[in-house]
């Protein structure tokens, strides 16, 4: 498909498209930004567009998405455009350097049908000191014939002196009203699916297309009950709750759903954008608990989740920190008078 199948990056396609048309296209890209927001899909694009039997004579610049060389690039056959990334099977995923000496070897020689060899590498900062070594040789003699892809959402991690000899562009994350859309036109789900996946992704296309809707619904439902007034009031019902959560091992997930839930409570206490709700459906209920909620006990409460998330692993740390979560927020919610100690 075109570059017309991209959602968002609109002005990172035009910098592309405008480098093809003037005969600047640099020998090796770094697409750098978010996971999952249309990095690769927008490499792969570009690989298209390049190779294109029937390309677009627009000044555009685009791939027709349908001729033989496309679909080859599509199925990882095409003769002149190879993909390097980290094995998914692998306990510790790492692109190492067989892979990028494979792929010299592949470079000696000149295209056998396009005007370039051209490669695609995917989590680039997952190299190996060895295999970033290897590729920095390339880069720094590269072939003419030759277009090197590195695609990261830790550009970071990668050696500068790989970043020093790419050109760096940086993609921001589609507005949340583009993902909806697209996830209407390409899902065909309801508006109120489309708008529930699009701000739970925080704008990751990829994830709002493949995310299954039905089971985050009913993670959200699990979710929902805890919260209810009947469940957070008895401190046995939490107690139990948190137990089988964390037994189960869905207390970590379960804290990052409280979370959400718990910052569409303080959006609507401070009056803000009532589309960049997660529960926009439980709007009603919302508005009940901020009516009664102390924002600054929400605030510390959600900043001392964060903390744990990043620190604790174990079942034991997660059980406590969820009791102690539901105690804390039925305060927060003035479910139970401040000063009983829980």
């Amino acid at each position: 498909m075109p570059f017309a199948d991209i959602t968002g990056h609109e002005q990172s396609i035009s910098l592309l498209q405008a480098s093809v048309r003037n005969g600047r296209l640099a020998h090796a890209y770094l697409f750098h930004g978010e996971a999952r927001i249309g990095k690769r899909m927008t490499a792969v694009r570009l690989i298209q567009a390049l190779n294109c039997e029937q390309p677009s004579h627009a000044d555009n610049f685009d791939s027709c998405g349908h001729c033989r060389s496309c679909m080859q690039i599509v199925a990882r056959t095409h003769p002149d455009c190879f993909v390097i990334e980290p094995d998914p099977e692998s306990a510790t995923p790492q692109i190492k350097i067989e892979q990028v000496r494979e792929i010299e070897q592949h470079f000696v020689y000149r295209p056998l049908i396009g005007e370039r060899k051209i490669c695609l590498i995917d989590e680039a900062d997952q190299l190996t000191i060895g295999a970033a070594n290897a590729l920095l040789k390339t880069l720094e003699e590269p072939p003419g014939h030759g277009l090197f892809i590195l695609v990261s959402s830790r550009p970071h991690a990668l050696p500068i002196t790989i970043r020093s000899r790419c050109h760096a562009l940086r993609f921001t994350t589609p507005a949340r009203t583009q993902v909806e859309a697209a996830v209407i036109l390409k899902r065909e789900l309801p508006p109120a699916d489309a708008h529930f996946l699009a701000v739970l992704a925080d704008g990751r296309i990829g994830e709002a297309l493949e995310t299954n809707v039905t089971e985050v619904r009913a993670r959200q439902k699990e979710c929902l009950a805890l919260v209810q007034s009947q469940s957070l009031t008895s401190s046995t019902a939490i107690l139990a709750a948190a137990e089988a959560l964390a037994k189960s091992d869905r207390g970590t997930e379960t804290l990052s759903w409280l979370t959400r839930w718990i910052r569409d409570v303080v959006i609507v206490i401070v009056g803000g954008d009532q589309d960049q709700l997660l529960h926009l459906d439980q709007l009603v209920d919302l508005r009940q608990y901020a009516k009664r909620a102390d924002i600054d006990l929400l605030l510390t409460l959600l900043h001392d989740i964060e903390r744990f998330q990043q620190q604790a692993t174990r079942h034991l740390n997660v059980q406590m920190a969820l009791e102690t979560t539901l105690l804390r927020l039925r305060e927060a919610l003035g479910l139970v008078p401040t000063t009983v100690s829980v």
